[in-house]
C-alpha cells in the first residue's frame, strides 16, 4: 500500500501536462469518515492491481488536507496500520475540474452514490458507484452501480476484492477493511441495527484468513474512543468533524456531534457561535444529531434544529416529527435557545444515514415554494450563500485547527495503553 500511495503522490505532483495520462479517481464522501477513507484507499488499490488501462487509479479523500486533523479515528487507524497521513491525497491537491476539461478524468464514487450540487459538473466523469446508502442515482448503462444497504461500504469493497483479486489482500489492507466494518457495524452487535449477514460474512472471512487481526472488541473500543474524543475542539471544529451539507430550497448542514446535547448546550456563547457558523459557511439551517451511550453501551440520540428563521425551523421540525420512513419518534425538549428546537430521538437506530433522505425529501417537496422565500424576509435570516466547494475556495483557508501533532500523539498513546 505504501508503494502504491507513493506512486500516486508522485504522479499528481509531476504530471501537470494537459496531454498526460488520465486519472481514475476513487472519491469518498465529504464527511470522510473511516469507512469512506478506507473504501477509497482499498478500491483504488484494487483497481491499480486489476485494471490495466492507461488511467492511474488514485484514492482521493474528499476533504482538504488541513481538515484531517479533525478525524481523530481516521488518524488513529492510519497509525495502527503503519500508514503515514503524508501519503494520502486530498481534494485540494488535485484539480478534478481541470482533469475533466482535459478529458483525463474517470470517477468512481464510494460511500455515496450521487455527487453534491457543488460537484454536479463532474457527473459526466462518473464511471462506477459502490455504496451502502439510499439509492438516489438514476441507472445508466455506462455506469455500473453497486448499492446494497449493508452496514459498511467497506464490506462491499471487501467482497469485490475477495471475488476478483484475493491475492492482493495482506495484513495491512485486511486490517483497514476489518476496522472500517467493525466500527460502522458497532462491533457487529445486532442490537445496534447496523450489521447485516453480508457484513458478518466478510468480517469472518478476514478473521479466518488473517488470525493476527486485533481482537474485534478491543479494536472497536479503541476506534470508538478516538472517534468520540472531542477534547480541544471548538464549536466550529465539532460541527465540521462529521458534517454533510445538502441544498435545495435551503442550504442545510447536518452534523453528528459525539457528545450529549446537554454538554453541547453548556458551551459558552453557543448561540453566537452557531450564528457565526451559519453565516460563515452560508447555511440557512443547521441540524445537529448527537450520539452518546449509556453505561450499558446503549445508544442515546438527540436532535437539535438551529435557524434564525422561525419559519424554516418550524417547517423542518414539523416535517421531521411527522416522518414515517423511518419514524424518528421525536420527543420535544424545552427550547434551550430562542433560535433552536431540541428533541430526544427515541428511535435510536435512525442514524444520519436514515435522517438525510428525510431531509432531502423535505427539500424536494418545498422546492420553489418552501420556507426560503419566507426566511429571506426575516430580519435575522442568514444569507443563502453556499460554500461547499472543496477545490476552489474554502472557509477553512484561514487555518484549522489548533491541535498539534504532539497532542494527537499523546492521545493515541493513552488509547493504545488502555484499549489495545
Amino acid at each position: 500500500m505504501e508503494e502504491f500511495l507513493t506512486s500516486c503522490q508522485r504522479a499528481v505532483k509531476v504530471d501537470a501536462e494537459p496531454e498526460g495520462p488520465g486519472f481514475h479517481v476513487v472519491l469518498g464522501n465529504e464527511a470522510c469518515d473511516v469507512d469512506s477513507m478506507v473504501s477509497a484507499l482499498a478500491f483504488a488499490y484494487f483497481l491499480s492491481k486489476t485494471a490495466h488501462g492507461q488511467a492511474l487509479a488514485v484514492p482521493l479523500l474528499n476533504i482538504r488536507q488541513s481538515e484531517l486533523v479533525l478525524r481523530s479515528d481516521n488518524l488513529f487507524l492510519l497509525r495502527q496500520t503503519g500508514l503515514s497521513p503524508d501519503l494520502l491525497l486530498f481534494r485540494d491537491q488535485l484539480d478534478l475540474r481541470a482533469l475533466q476539461r482535459a478529458g483525463r478524468l474517470r470517477l468512481t464514487l464510494v460511500d455515496h452514490n450521487v455527487l453534491p450540487s457543488s460537484d454536479s459538473d463532474l457527473e459526466g466523469a462518473v464511471v462506477e458507484v459502490i455504496d451502502h446508502h439510499y439509492l438516489e442515482r438514476t441507472a445508466s448503462p455506462s455506469c455500473p452501480v453497486t448499492v446494497e444497504m449493508v452496514g459498511s461500504c467497506a464490506t462491499l469493497v471487501t467482497e469485490r476484492i475477495i471475488q476478483k483479486a484475493p491475492e492482493i489482500l495482506d495484513q495491512q489492507l485486511a486490517q483497514l477493511l476489518y476496522a472500517a466494518v467493525v466500527l460502522d457495524c458497532v462491533n457487529m452487535a445486532p442490537a445496534a441495527g447496523k450489521v447485516t449477514p453480508k457484513d458478518s460474512q466478510h468480517t469472518a472471512a478476514l478473521e479466518t484468513r488473517f488470525p493476527a487481526l486485533p481482537p474485534r472488541g478491543a479494536l472497536f473500543q479503541a476506534l470508538q474512543n478516538a472517534k468520540f474524543d472531542v477534547s480541544g475542539l471548538n464549536t466550529e471544529q465539532m460541527l465540521l468533524k462529521d458534517m454533510k451539507a445538502v441544498s435545495g430550497s435551503l442550504n442545510l448542514a447536518v452534523s453528528v456531534l459525539y457528545i450529549t446535547l446537554e454538554e453541547f448546550l453548556q458551551r459558552v456563547d453557543l448561540e453566537a457561535e452557531l450564528s457565526g457558523f451559519c453565516q460563515k459557511f452560508g447555511y440557512d439551517l443547521l441540524l445537529m444529531m448527537t450520539i452518546s451511550f449509556t453505561e450499558n453501551k446503549e445508544p442515546i440520540r438527540e436532535l437539535a434544529v438551529f435557524s434564525h428563521s422561525g419559519t424554516c425551523r418550524d417547517q423542518v421540525c414539523q416535517y421531521l416529527e411527522k416522518a414515517r420512513n423511518p419514524a424518528l419518534n421525536l420527543r420535544p425538549m424545552s427550547r434551550p435557545h430562542p433560535h433552536m428546537s431540541a428533541y430526544h430521538q427515541e428511535n435510536t437506530l435512525a442514524s444520519r444515514k436514515k435522517l438525510l433522505p428525510i431531509v432531502k425529501e423535505f427539500l424536494r417537496e418545498s422546492k420553489g415554494d418552501g420556507c426560503l422565500g419566507n426566511a429571506q424576509g426575516e430580519e435575522s435570516a442568514v444569507p443563502p450563500t453556499p460554500m461547499n466547494s472543496l477545490v476552489e475556495g474554502c472557509p477553512l483557508d484561514g487555518g484549522l485547527p489548533r491541535i498539534s501533532a504532539q497532542d494527537l500523539e499523546e492521545k493515541f498513546g493513552r488509547m493504545e495503553a488502555t484499549d489495545l
